[in-house]
């Protein structure tokens, strides 16, 4: 028999759970309806800006120019009117600017309304495009909410032979966020389906199957909540949300498997009462899976450390979303399994066996390992390796225009001035600094060969005075990056760089910077953590060493594709020449998570055949047979719904859904059931090895039961 007495503290908390199931639901269901009120607001309340690096130059910069010219800085509305049949002096062309300029003045948002000047260089040369520029009364977030307002009506203003635009920096993020949106939606609806069938076949039985979907809806409606209300305090990026739900479902699956495997072991196969099998697969599957989400928690708090709202604030999204789904594992599901009990298998498919907890196939596939490692394991590795030689030659940039659909209104107006007033027209800087250092500036500024023209100096308040300037390469070009750093070290003292553009350039040189600080706080942490739960030196090392291959092979086929070009026709993608710049960093820490919470699943299972036989073979061959499938239907769902936000939207979450979506693969199918169990298998008994330093510093944490 098994009693309260005989468990853990997480085993009893299961079955405190377990027996107090009214008491659990009552408490999950106040959470989720207080904080999944705010749920319906999260898409208006959550920031469409944030990427920049908020100690930079070109941030102090804008500051700057906001306070001393009236709001003109680089979130300012850039407004393109344009026509093919219609010049600036016509009359459908000035009704056209005056309504543009109306609509400007009349929104809160907008400080004040600068109209096309051809001494300004706003008025293109043959006088078919003009630039009305709205100053931003509100930071780059509440410019970018303000454009969401704006830019039907001023498309709209346009007159017969007319075209008006929203372009800029606030237009790109509002177009992008907007497409991001849809196609949010749109992978949505076809992940659940297809997450559904999965599951089905994971479990073979729909009532099972449904229990990680519960998970993933509980814990995604108090995680938007939570995010609406931490952005009434701080900006919070739109793409918290996006994380959030991705790894919401997928972590909430792997635990529910993970959990809902050793109950039904447990009250089938052993004949333990509900109560019972609840604790007893806490003791087991709960503590492994507690161990995988502080993994998580810690990989992603790593990210913390670049200084960007945007990447902050996702790694927020995502880390909350983990306590969740870490809350509603521990507390909620096993209080639901022991309300099921035998019902947890309703609606099975014919081949079920309900005990079934030990796979015969993948312990044929552990035998094979232990019998023959290197026919196996030597194979695994080359293919690992060849997917991951592309790295060598990967190159970063920021975003361009084309990562916003060529429909867009951003985008169309970023072709019209291209077009209109030269390639670097969109990406005007802004050098602003003291009034009487300025004429020195602009004689420095036009004599640098990567500047196209260069305005008069502007006067403003606080004895400051501006020069913008027109580069002679297109934003997204890294020659303007170089432009921008050749300046900063001739302008005369006090004199800053600014514009979108160079805040482009600043986060992306940031981001070089903290990318291997972020890389190598998280292998630290993943190895210590993995040394405290499992207290094997060798066992930790080989965990934290092999995620490496994951990510390796997940960057070399992202850098085939997306920066070489391949597949473009069959994903809807037009290459940039480079992968993103925030995607190293960031899809590091997601990998890593990803990779770490296989690898405690099958180690955890490893280590609890360890302490029941001393064996290393029992140890290796045991740990895939329990949890071989498992990790299978695991990343099976990963995947799905990965490659599901590979096929629509924006280049962004394609290149999100196609690198995550092979780390998972690879890792599940070549690292974790063959690369791994190779490893443990060469180096047997000592995997388990502690030194007893180790063993008198670290408490004893025990996966068996």
């Amino acid at each position: 028999m098994s009693g309260p007495g005989r468990h853990g503290p997480l085993g009893r908390l299961g079955r405190w759970s377990a027996t107090h199931f009214g008491i659990v639901a009552i408490l999950w269901a106040a959470a989720v309806i207080a904080l999944g009120v705010f749920a319906p607001q999260v898409e208006h309340a959550l920031s469409g800006a944030g990427w920049e690096d908020t100690g930079s130059e070109s941030v102090a910069a804008r500051d700057m120019v906001h306070r001393a010219f009236d709001g003109n800085d680089s979130s300012s509305v850039m407004v393109v009117v344009s026509s093919a049949d219609h010049v600036m002096g016509d009359p459908a062309f000035g009704e056209t600017v005056a309504r543009v300029e109306a609509l400007l003045a009349g929104d809160d948002a907008i400080a004040s309304v600068t109209p096309p000047d051809a001494a300004s260089g706003t008025v293109s040369a043959d006088g078919h495009t003009a630039i009305v520029m709205g100053a931003a009364a509100e930071d780059p977030t509440g410019m970018v909410r303000a454009v969401d307002g704006l830019k039907g009506d001023l498309a709209d203003a346009a007159g017969p032979g007319m075209r008006v635009d929203v372009t800029g920096a606030s237009g790109m993020w509002s177009d992008f966020n907007a497409a991001n949106r849809d196609a949010m939606l749109k992978s949505e609806l076809i992940s659940w389906p297809v997450t559904l069938a999965i599951l089905v076949l994971a479990f073979g039985a729909l009532v099972a199957a449904g229990l990680p979907l519960l998970l993933t809806i509980m814990s995604l409606g108090a995680s938007a909540g939570s995010l609406v209300l931490l952005a009434q305090i701080f900006d919070v990026s739109i793409w918290a949300m996006n994380f959030a739900l991705m790894f919401a479902l997928a972590l909430g699956i792997d635990y529910a498997l993970f959990i809902v495997v050793r109950f039904r072991a447990a009250l089938f196969g052993s004949k333990m009462s509900p109560a019972d099998a609840a604790a007893t697969a806490m003791d087991t599957a709960g503590k492994a899976v507690l161990f995988s989400g502080v993994t998580v928690l810690v990989a992603l708090s790593a990210v913390m450390l670049v200084p960007s709202p945007a990447f902050r604030s996702m790694a927020l999204g995502v880390m909350l979303s983990v306590v969740f789904v870490l809350a509603a594992a521990l507390t909620l599901l096993p209080a639901v399994l022991a309300k099921l009990g035998t019902r947890v298998n309703r609606l099975s498919l014919p081949w079920v066996r309900s005990g079934e907890h030990r796979s015969a196939r993948f312990a044929r596939w552990g035998e094979r390992i232990w019998a023959h490692p290197l026919r196996y394991g030597v194979p695994a590795l080359a293919v690992l390796l060849l997917l991951a030689a592309p790295v060598v030659g990967l190159r970063t940039g920021m975003p361009s225009i084309t990562v916003v659909p060529e429909n867009d209104q951003s985008r169309v107006g970023y072709g019209v001035v291209t077009e209109a007033f030269g390639p670097g027209a969109p990406g005007q800087l802004q050098i602003v600094g003291p009034a009487d250092a300025m004429d020195r500036a602009r004689t420095v500024v036009e004599a640098d060969a990567g500047i196209a023209a260069a305005m008069p100096p502007q006067a403003g308040a606080e004895g400051l005075a501006l020069v913008r300037a027109v580069p002679v390469v297109d934003p997204s070009d890294p020659e303007l990056g170089a432009t921008v750093d050749r300046l900063r070290t001739e302008l005369p003292a006090g004199v800053l760089v600014g514009g979108a553009a160079a805040e482009n350039h600043d986060l992306e040189a940031a981001l070089g910077e903290y990318t291997p600080v972020v890389m190598a706080v998280v292998l630290g942490l993943g190895f210590l953590l993995m040394l405290f739960a499992f207290r094997a030196p060798l066992v930790a090392l080989i965990g934290v060493v092999t995620s490496l291959l994951a990510l390796g092979a997940a960057f070399g086929v992202g850098r085939l594709i997306f920066q070489e070009g391949n597949l473009e026709g069959i994903l809807g993608f037009t290459s940039q020449g480079f992968l993103n710049a925030w995607g190293p960093v960031f899809f590091f820490a997601m990998i890593f998570a990803i990779s770490m919470d296989y690898t405690v699943f099958l180690v955890s299972s490893a280590k609890e055949h360890w302490e029941r036989s001393g064996d290393a073979r029992e140890a290796l061959v045991g740990g895939i047979a329990h949890t071989g499938r498992v990790i299978v239907a695991a990343a099976a769902v990963m995947v799905a719904v990965f490659f599901t936000f590979a096929l629509s939207g924006p280049l962004p979450p394609k290149e999100m859904g196609i690198i995550l979506g092979v780390a998972v693969l690879v890792d599940a199918l070549l690292v974790r059931l063959v690369v791994m169990p190779v490893l443990l298998r060469l180096v047997g008994r000592a995997a388990w090895w502690t030194p007893a330093w180790l063993e008198r510093a670290l408490p004893e944490v025990r996966f068996g039961h």
